[in-house]
């Protein structure tokens, strides 16, 4: 059986997904969330971001978001 993006156990045709996504619904199956043993794993991340803004002058944040915004609407 196919794992998924975050390691669940998943049919891999659609038929038996959707078998699966039904007997989820009525409760004959339970859907087990994010692995706790890897919840640690997304903490960084979020502190991550924070810290960097905390550090930049508004001068560098802006010049930061223009260069963003120049590679995502630009040629």
């Amino acid at each position: 059986m196919p794992k998924g993006p975050n390691g669940e156990k998943r049919p891999a045709d659609a038929i038996g997904l959707a078998v699966m996504v039904g007997r989820i619904a009525t409760g004959e199956v339970e859907d087990t969330g994010a692995d706790p043993s890897k919840e640690h794993h997304s903490r960084g991340g979020k502190k991550g971001g924070a810290a960097r803004a905390a550090a930049l002058s508004p001068e560098e944040r802006s010049e930061i978001a223009r260069k963003a915004a120049a590679k995502r609407w630009g040629p």
